[in-house]
């Protein structure tokens, strides 16, 4: 594939497709060369012969085909011509094959039976082909990378080839009719494939008769023998390591130091750990003797009061079991970089580290600045790790031209900053951030032209910043014609609901070097089409397309995914995540590695609780001591297999029952040892399936020796195109488990099938976002994924590096946080009513019962909203009443209030101690789950509640990025109304106006009322407290509450004191007659 080849926009089912040229180039390149005759089969030009006359492959009709077509039907086609049907005859410097005459007039000893050479011969034809191409070819990749010029629309037959790919090898099937495909061919095979003409009958070029059928068919059986013997082979201990995890022979007689583990498991201290699960012991003894009391002591006066009390203390309890016991075994990890580079990265030799293909995702750049996604694709294509292994995937979802222009700037920019870069180690490699520190940057750095250097990148940058804020500016309001490119040719993404698909390479390894000529990596814009009518999936349709345009162009063996605004803070985050998924032991069963997320731009007391930092460091840590985090949705590193819906390698060890099991019901029984085997057997075939392709091209002459195994478990060609869908390229790529694609694809082929993968039909009728890919169904598609993969057996792995691996950016505006939780917490809901759920589904997997609670715990807490919001109430109903949900309770009662709050407050305290969060992050999460819980999470249960049961969608909001244009923590103050507001507000108001209430009753009753006021008041105050940071954000900018207000407020307040304490209403005459003769203050 080759950079600055200008963009390719198409659609599969309106068959159409364009090729946007340069500037540079002398005109439209024209799809046929027409210097001579073209083939009519790949559509290539026929050639010449050694005499120079032109090549002739049927002499009684004269049929052009060029001499790799004229091979390919002698040897495996029907060695006839198309046209005529007359048996072609040798040519000379072909291979003889079965049924040629013997000529008189020449006799090619050399070339006798030789099919290699004549193969060779083919290519060279194709590739050398003609000069003028190849000079053309050569300019191409010294042009500089402009916006878009030369449209040239294509519509009708899409073309079988052009000048760009003379090196064909790959089919054209999905580029024809369905239900006329080339069957699948495997890629990794030198052998030249006809490109299929979709106009034409297939049955002219021998596909369609009984002779095909019956050649793939014995392919399919020729195959099925050679997979069964190769997994007997497997199963003995003789054959190789066919899962490809690493384990060969040849790492096994590595140095002592190579053949270490790449990473390590940190215990907790037990110092640490064994007080705070005792404590959780004790915390869940007095947890049930509170809950048996408040039961089973009722407020007769007060019942409606006391029972809602009960029921949401019971809720409470079992929202805490499952947020605390997955916690039980919390463990960190740490890894070795100088081992990973040992065994894979060793100096002065090819590195071996597999490569990774970077997903950058982005829909709206009004809302995303260009400026944060262009930082964060600096700093990938800046990464510490060799450039021909990684690739950056950026998809426009928005089909926005400006994240187009945005990005064309940026791979220009990269060719100075990457370089830069790397010759003097920065952290971070985001420029915008690594010159905003306030550091001192001379710290470590011994060459003297470093302070030159920075000045003049410094320069260049706030240039690159102009270009982008210019282009910004000119995008705020679209033309009414559209927007128009600079050759006059429309922008193809101008609506977008309704635009075709469109894929740009800007750097890649055949073009686009740095200023110092090294490699770049390489960039691809994708923008998948769009059509009115077709279910798009939202992102997660956005990051299936990727998934699959990415195996076609490149084919990492690893992804990683990353938010726009989520850059690499740590240029060795790459490697970090290779010491786990390239560890012979657990890379077999890893299917992501996720990182903490870190953010920039948050307000120094985090206000509402931004960082997450319990859930990060606290939650997470213990899961990664179960089966391993759940997918957060951005800086996470996964494994194609698991994203393909393939089954991990376990070990014995992991297929046994998991501890709650074996304690409730024992080991496995030995009776059930009779049909190990076959599970065992069952496992490695269903493994196998995604390591050998089904035709092997170098078994085609071969015939058929027979079946020997009628259970075989190979998917048939068509079950692989309902899996994965109708694109044999693709298909290819599947089973290449280690990654890449062979180095003689070409890349013009490429680009038209990467066009077809990304079509808005290509998903129909295939498991893609059903069991393979992001999953579909929420809009929280991250939960959705990792749990469909933990449910397959797949184990997780929590990576936190000293240096945080990613940083981005969070909304600190109020309005904009709760929009952000809701839309989280409605993606919950939404998978709790799924057929996914946590509480139903998956058993008959590998899934581990604490990993289940955790998940479950993951979709019912917004649930958790409604006896919350009760229970925030209850105190102000207490205090205006006077009536109260706990009855006079004895010194022995009072007991179990006092241990659950000192056990509550222990486990905080011990739970801090052991992940070293600090009690004001852990205060903050606190109290923004009051907050969360009473506004959003409350939204979310009824909106999943109308979506799932009534069908009523609701639109996915993208979060707008914070920008200080106005001042730091600008966005911190600014109020926007929304109706999530609504409910804390109300709580808080009724809570002040109880307080009010009780404590005017308390004075106008006398002395003995003050007493039963305080555990009211005390619900109360804890109500408001835990609210106080909403009411700060509702009063605006810190210090400039406006005078106005605290008059306003102080005046009502002291005037609805004053009627309260006169009109009394909720005293009865009697009892205001009795109290009247009570002392009250003027005694």
């Amino acid at each position: 594939m080759e950079a600055n080849a200008g963009m390719v926009a198409g659609s599969y089912k309106r068959n159409e497709l364009v090729r946007i040229r340069h500037d540079g180039d002398s005109g439209p390149k024209p799809l046929k060369h027409l210097n001579g005759q073209i083939c009519q089969i790949c559509g290539d030009t026929v050639g010449v012969t050694a005499t120079g006359d032109v090549f002739v492959a049927c002499n009684e009709c004269a049929f052009p085909v060029c001499r790799p077509c004229y091979e390919y039907e002698r040897k495996d086609g029907n060695q006839s011509c198309p046209q005529c049907k007359t048996r072609y005859k040798r040519q000379k410097g072909s291979p003889r094959v079965d049924g040629d005459e013997e000529e008189e007039d020449f006799d090619d000893i050399d070339n006798e039976f030789d099919y290699a050479q004549g193969k060779s011969k083919g290519r060279r034809q194709l590739q050398g082909g003609d000069p003028d191409l190849s000079s053309s070819s050569r300019r191409e990749s010294q042009q500089p990378i402009p916006l878009l010029t030369n449209g040239q629309p294509f519509s009708g037959e899409i073309p079988s080839a052009t000048p760009d790919n003379q090196s064909v090898r790959t089919t054209s099937g999905p580029l024809g009719p369905p239900d006329k495909r080339l069957p699948y061919v495997d890629p990794s095979q030198p052998v030249p494939v006809r490109i299929v003409d979709p106009s034409k009958d297939l049955n002219s070029y021998g596909l369609g008769n009984v002779d095909w059928k019956e050649r793939v068919e014995g392919w399919k059986l020729k195959q099925e023998k050679n997979m069964m013997q190769v997994t007997s082979r497997y199963s003995e201990g003789k054959g190789g390591d066919i899962e490809g995890t690493g384990s060969n022979g040849e790492e096994l007689q590595m140095a002592d130091d190579a053949r270490q583990p790449l990473s390590r498991v940190v215990p907790i201290p037990s110092s640490h750990l064994t007080p705070y699960r005792v404590v959780i012991i004790l915390r869940l003894i007095i947890l049930g003797f509170f809950l048996q009391y408040r039961a089973t002591h009722p407020v007769n006066d007060a019942y409606p009061l006391w029972l809602t009390s009960v029921i949401c203390e019971i809720w409470f309890a079992l929202s805490w079991l499952l947020d605390q016991f997955p916690k039980w075994s919390p463990v960190n990890r740490e890894t070795f970089l100088d081992r990973l580079a040992l065994r894979y990265d060793r100096e002065g030799e090819p590195s071996q580290l597999a490569p990774i293909d970077v997903f950058v995702s982005t829909v709206d750049p009004l809302k995303e600045p260009p400026l944060i996604t262009a930082n964060t694709v600096l700093s990938i294509l800046a990464v510490d790790y060799p450039v021909d292994k990684v690739s950056c995937y950026v998809s426009d979802d928005g089909s926005a031209m400006l994240t187009f222009e945005a990005l064309s700037e940026t791979s220009e920019f990269a060719r100075k900053w990457v370089p830069f870069c790397k010759k003097h180690s920065i952290e971070p490699r985001a420029p915008e951030f690594y010159f905003a520190q306030k550091i001192d940057y001379l710290k470590d750095k011994i060459q003297p032209s470093f302070v030159k250097e920075r000045r003049a990148m410094k320069r260049e940058y706030e240039e690159f910043k102009i270009r982008i804020n210019a282009l910004v500016a000119k995008a705020q309001k679209m033309p009414e014609e559209g927007w128009t490119m600079q050759d006059g040719t429309h922008w193809p993404g101008n609506n977008p609901r309704d635009h075709p698909g469109m894929i740009q390479v800007f750097l890649g390894h055949s073009g686009g070097l740095d200023t110092d000529g090294n490699e770049l990596p390489r960039l691809v814009y994708v923008s998948r089409e769009k059509r009115p009518g077709f279910q798009h999936h939202k992102k997660a349709g956005a990051m299936n397309a990727l998934i699959r345009v990415s195996a076609v162009l490149t084919n990492g063996a690893y992804l990683l995914n990353v938010d726009c605004d989520h850059y690499f803070n740590n240029s060795k985050a790459l490697k970090e995540a290779m010491c786990f998924m390239m560890d012979p032991v657990l890379g077999k069963k890893t299917c992501y590695v996720q990182f903490p997320q870190r953010f920039d731009g948050i307000d120094w007391h985090d206000r509402y609780a931004n960082r997450n930092i319990v859930f990060f460091d606290i939650n997470l840590k213990g899961l990664d001591g179960i089966q391993g985090p759940v997918y957060v949705g951005t800086g996470c590193c996964f494994n194609r297999q698991a994203l393909y819906g393939y089954d991990p390698v376990l070990t014995e060890e992991d297929l046994e029952p998991n501890i709650i099991v074996k304690s409730c019901c024992g080991t496995r029984k030995k009776g059930r040892g009779g049909n190990k085997k076959y599970i065992d057997k069952k496992r490695q075939m269903k493994r196998t399936e995604s390591t050998v392709p089904i035709f092997n091209m170098e078994d085609i002459e071969e015939g058929v020796e027979g079946y020997d195994d009628e259970r075989s478990l190979l998917m048939s060609q068509k079950s692989l195109e309902k899996r994965f869908g109708q694109s044999p390229v693709f298909i290819a790529a599947t089973f290449q488990e280690q990654g890449g694609i062979p180095p003689s694809t070409n890349p013009a082929t490429l680009l038209k099938e990467a066009i077809h993968v990304i079509s808005c039909g290509y998903e129909d009728k295939t498991e893609w976002g059903k069991e393979i890919g992001w999953i579909y169904g929420s809009v929280t598609e991250d939960i959705l994924t990792g749990f469909k993969m933990h449910a397959r057996g797949w184990i997780s792995i929590y990576c936190m590096p000293p240096r945080p691996a990613f940083k981005g950016s969070a909304p600190i505006n109020l309005s904009d946080r709760l929009n952000q939780v809701l839309r989280w917490a409605l993606g919950s809901i939404e998978i709790l009513l799924s057929r996914h759920c946590p509480i139903w589904y998956g058993y008959n997997g590998r899934l581990k019962w604490l990993e289940r609670l955790a998940y479950i715990n993951t979709i019912v807490y917004p649930l958790t909203s409604i006896p919350l919001l009760a229970y925030c109430i209850l105190p102000a109903i207490c205090l205006l009443t006077g009536k109260f949900i706990i009855p006079e309770i004895s010194n022995f009662a009072s007991m179990w209030f006092i241990l659950l709050f000192v056990s509550i407050f222990a486990t905080g305290i011990l739970e801090l101690r052991w992940s070293n969060v600090t009690i004001e992050d852990w205060w903050r999460n606190e109290q923004f789950w009051v907050i969360g819980g009473t506004s959003a999470h409350l939204f979310a249960v009824f909106q999943g509640l109308l979506k799932v049961l009534a069908g009523i969608d609701t639109n996915f909001t993208v979060t707008a990025k914070a920008s200080d244009d106005d001042g730091e923590y600008a966005e911190l103050y600014v109020f926007k109304w929304t109706s999530l507001l609504i409910p804390p507000t109300t709580v808080l108001i009724v809570n002040f106006i109880g307080i009010v209430a009780g404590v005017s009753y308390a004075i106008n009753s006398g002395y003995q009322s003050w007493g039963p006021l305080f555990g009211k008041l005390f619900f109360s105050i804890w109500v408001i407290v835990h609210l106080y940071p909403f009411l700060k954000g509702l009063l605006g900018r810190q210090n400039r509450t406006p005078t106005i207000v605290i008059v306003w407020s102080v005046l009502l307040a002291s005037i609805f004191s004053l009627l309260w304490v006169r009109i009394d209403p909720f005293t009865s005459d009697s009892a205001s007659t009795a109290a009247k003769g009570q002392c009250g203050i003027n005694c």
